[in-house]
């Protein structure tokens, strides 16, 4: 399953780091004094000052501690009015989120385009997208109906064709930046090159490190929701960020067997998206999926089980969810895909909530193996 069914990475530490930072637990040094998290609103100043900037890898980009994923607003699953993403967007950068990421892929365009009207007028400096590139957009004149069976609420007008080509990496891009409207992005990803992954180190990335050296983008690396072909790129290539999706989560922390230990030992930030693993970690019940299909039961009886244990502590599940991924030394920042102006003051009132140490003891005591899922 490719990350393009989603609405959908920390400098490294000492080697001293405890194995409890690794699990999840945020150290002593995290936090402000009395236990609150960093992240979330600046005491004593703006009532939503900008969430946390942190360097993605040994590049000049940056990402906040919260990130904004837009495939929502590309209409993923159903319709988003221009009125309603643009609303989206100005509650996410009100409450201080200045990293966003999307893709050709998201909506034939539509999310680019929107999120680039949205941005045009603001301070360059002040902000960081990311787009992704190994799809191109083929207009289709001849095409009916709608772009649903990709995922996505949108007439088909265009055909999506792989292309990890070196003269593909630069039309991809070029046409992304068309489409935003902007004169450059910060962090290009590789998007999804599961059956490609051998075009993809041989040429794709080597136009990637290209446009880097160039200046034309500040930061690239690789976008998955896997981990073996992420873990070659950051092993084989001098990449600055993966964007992992749903491979490190509470019900899910494959990440930590190979692709997070490398990430850390060779100085590539994670940015770690689809942390509900597709909304049973948002909302655990019958019927919710995980990773896009139907939970089975056994994973939605762990999904309770957390549920129970976080509402022991006071603590909702998708706070904790939201949270957990940036305890891992290697990861920067967490993506969420944002649909509404609700999810999105949500989605910072969650980074900010305090979270009491006692409840990622428990939740390692009953959940956590080491180097697998809980």
């Amino acid at each position: 399953m490719s990350t393009d069914r989603k609405a959908t990475g920390e400098r490294t530490p000492t080697d001293g780091a405890t194995d409890a930072r690794t699990r999840g637990e945020r150290t002593p040094s995290e936090r402000a004094p009395g236990g609150r998290a960093r992240e979330g609103r600046a005491e004593g100043g703006p009532a939503h000052a900008p969430l946390t900037r942190v360097p993605l890898g040994r590049s000049t980009a940056w990402t906040t501690r919260l990130a904004f994923g837009a495939a929502g607003i590309g209409n993923l699953y159903s319709t988003v009015t221009d009125e309603d993403a643009d609303r989206t967007l100005s509650t996410a950068w009100e409450r201080g989120i200045r990293s966003f990421d999307t893709a050709p892929h998201y909506g034939l365009g539509l999310s680019e385009r929107r999120l680039g009207a949205f941005l045009r007028d603001r301070p360059r400096d002040t902000y960081t997208v990311s787009t992704k590139v190994g799809r191109l957009l083929v207009p289709d004149p001849g095409a009916t109906g709608d772009d649903l069976a990709h995922g996505f609420a949108v007439p088909a007008a265009y055909r999506r064709v792989w292309d990890f080509g070196a003269d593909g990496i630069r039309r991809g891009l070029e046409e992304s930046l068309e489409r935003l409207g902007l004169d450059r992005v910060d962090i290009v990803y590789l998007h999804d090159p599961d059956d490609h992954a051998d075009q993809a180190l041989r040429e794709a990335y080597p136009a990637l490190e290209r446009l880097r050296a160039e200046g034309v983008v500040r930061a690239i690396g690789v976008g998955m929701n896997q981990t073996a072909i992420p873990t070659r790129f950051v092993t084989e290539t001098d990449i600055d960020v993966v964007l992992l999706a749903g491979r490190y989560t509470l019900l899910d922390r494959s990440g930590l067997a190979e692709l997070l230990p490398a990430a850390r030992r060779r100085g590539v930030s994670v940015v770690a998206g689809g942390v509900f693993n597709s909304g049973l970690l948002a909302d655990p019940r019958p019927g919710a999926t995980y990773d896009y299909a139907a939970a089975p039961p056994r994973t939605l009886a762990r999904a309770l089980g957390l549920r129970e244990i976080c509402a022991r502590h006071g603590v909702p599940l998708r706070a904790a969810a939201a949270r957990f991924p940036l305890g891992h030394p290697a990861v920067a920042g967490v993506l969420l895909g944002l649909r509404s102006a609700a999810e999105a003051e949500d989605a910072a009132d969650m980074l900010a909530l305090e979270i009491p140490e006692a409840l990622w003891a428990e939740l390692r005591r009953e959940h956590d193996t080491p180097g697998a899922n809980p």
